[in-house]
């Protein structure tokens, strides 16, 4: 889109210097009292097709605008000089461009050069010393609306430029927060995928023991089944190996933890100095490893970002069981998180896990005021 706009913006450009070299040349062959109407028409495109080249030389062309008009003025008679009011529109424009000149001293020098071209002009029509006085101020005055617009526009352009940066940066902040999140998402199934065929090998392992010595497709069957299994652990520790980063900490230990755990947490947060309620409804289903992980994970975090942005304030928690979901709920009566939208990291994290399962999460202000967190996990998490 900018570029469609930046591209109308210079055919409109060309378009209205066409349009002023065109009046220039008309005016010269059309003006009464106008002599060597030939000359006069080249001097007209030598002082209005130059700014057709402005945006590429931006003290340049202006000069030679001014450079042609002196000329027109020493070789043209007075009366060819006071019948034409393109000479004069030159000059204005020619101040306006040496006044958007970034370069501040040759700015000032295109100022010295438009009141010099004025003066020559002034001396070849005979005009009164009053006459220049106003000429100059007007051009002063010209030149000056030029410098204020080119350091408006310089402003603009670095504003532009940093809001463009920090939009990049908080993109690419957002990514790496999601390539984190993910990576520590990918560390605690492997722990709890890791844990559940350890427990199959170990099975296995015990009934092929169990086999009678005639049982000897059942031992093979078995014995597969503990080779696979083992073979799966060390590829899946390979590829941890991949994903995990130099700046990573060693894995816990400590068993993952899940929603029997909130109370824990709960009396974690209230030494932080956060009163915390905590309501549990219905009947606990039977949840995956997973499921309960990352429900567990998103209470840590809603209530992690209630104590950072609501200081002061109380939090409640809700657990509901549903028959093929798990609801949850954290909310505070604070101010809420900065800007409204609840769109940290932290948040992208949590939709991380929810997208994982199959589930939807949203966060935003709360009706009486506060933050609420609501989020949405099916049972069995994504088939």
């Amino acid at each position: 889109m900018q570029a469609v706009l930046d591209r109308i913006r210079v055919r409109a450009y060309e378009a209205l210097v066409l349009t002023f070299a065109v009046a220039s040349v008309v005016e010269a062959l059309a003006a009464q009292q106008v002599h060597n109407r030939a000359l006069v028409a080249v001097l007209a495109l030598g002082w209005s097709v130059p700014f057709a080249f402005r945006p590429r030389y931006p003290f340049w062309a202006p000069i030679g605008a001014c450079f042609f008009l002196a000329a027109f003025a020493l070789t043209a008679p007075e009366r060819s000089i006071t019948n034409l009011t393109m000479p004069f529109v030159a000059a204005l424009a020619a101040a306006v461009a040496l006044g958007l000149v970034p370069d501040r001293r040759l700015a000032v020098a295109g100022w010295a050069a438009v009141i010099a071209t004025a003066a020559v002009v002034d001396s070849q029509s005979g005009s009164a010393y009053s006459d220049f006085f106003w000429t100059t101020l007007i051009l002063t005055l010209a030149w000056f609306f030029g410098s204020a617009l080119g350091t408006r526009t310089e402003e603009a352009r670095e504003l532009t430029q940093r809001v463009a940066a920090a939009e990049r940066e908080q993109a690419a902040a957002a990514d790496r927060a999601t390539a984190e999140e993910r990576a520590r998402i990918a560390r605690e199934l492997h722990d709890v995928v890791a844990h559940s065929v350890s427990v199959m090998v170990v099975q296995a392992s015990g009934v092929r023991r169990l086999l009678k010595e005639e049982q000897h497709r059942e031992r093979e069957a078995l014995l597969s089944v503990e080779q696979i299994g083992r073979q799966a652990l060390s590829e899946m520790r390979r590829m941890l190996g991949v994903m995990r980063s130099g700046e990573d900490s060693p894995a816990a230990l400590a068993p993952q933890p899940g929603l029997q755990h909130l109370d824990r947490l709960i009396a974690q947060v209230e030494e932080a100095g956060m009163p915390v309620t905590l309501r549990v409804e219905g009947d606990r289903p039977e949840l995956s490893p997973g499921v309960d992980l990352s429900a567990y994970r998103i209470v840590q975090e809603g209530l992690t970002n209630a104590l950072k942005h609501a200081k002061g304030a109380r939090a409640e928690v809700l657990v509901r069981y549903i028959d093929t979901s798990v609801e949850l709920e954290i909310a505070d009566d604070g101010p809420g998180l900065p800007g409204g939208d609840g769109g940290g990291h932290g948040l992208v994290g949590m939709r991380e896990r929810v997208a994982l399962y199959g589930g939807t999460i949203e966060a935003g202000p709360r009706d009486g005021g506060g933050f609420v967190l609501r989020a949405h996990l099916p049972v069995e998490g994504r088939t």
